[in-house]
């Protein structure tokens, strides 16, 4: 079974979906491996990994729109050194992912047609982003 990793980074623009898939799958090409498994992995507490809709925009803005009002960032809570939207980008983490896996076949990603994968960025302002991408397989 072969490996291969390589780090993607990314430079958020503030809160946000970033759409990484292509990317991700110009990686997996690269590693040469036909059947096998895809892992990312984010190094991050306050964004996330997710596999979401990629033809209707409106689908992230509904998603952003809902955790934005489920996790509050005018709560009163303990942690606030870093500023208003860190505690509530820790929980919004919580509740989506920081890792995801997919499946490889043919040296592709086995996608839906309406999937994409996307780097959620839950705070205000811009940040560089680490996505580690490990490609296992043969």
């Amino acid at each position: 079974m072969a490996h291969y990793q390589r780090l993607i980074k990314v430079q958020t623009q503030g809160k946000s979906l970033q759409k990484v898939t292509t990317k991700v799958a110009a990686i997996v090409a690269e590693s040469g491996i036909q059947t096998g498994l895809c892992s990312l992995f984010l190094r991050h507490t306050s964004a996330s990994l997710i596999i979401q809709e990629n033809a209707d925009p409106d689908v992230l803005l509904d998603l952003a729109n809902f955790l934005a009002k489920l996790v509050p960032e005018d709560e009163p809570y303990i942690h606030s050194t870093e500023g208003a939207d860190d505690m509530p980008a820790h929980i919004r983490t919580v509740l989506t992912h920081t890792s995801e896996q997919i499946p490889i076949a043919n040296g592709k990603l086995v996608l839906g047609t309406w999937q994409g994968i996307y780097l959620w960025e839950h705070r205000q302002r811009n940040h560089g982003r680490e996505l580690v991408v490990h490609v296992m397989g043969d």
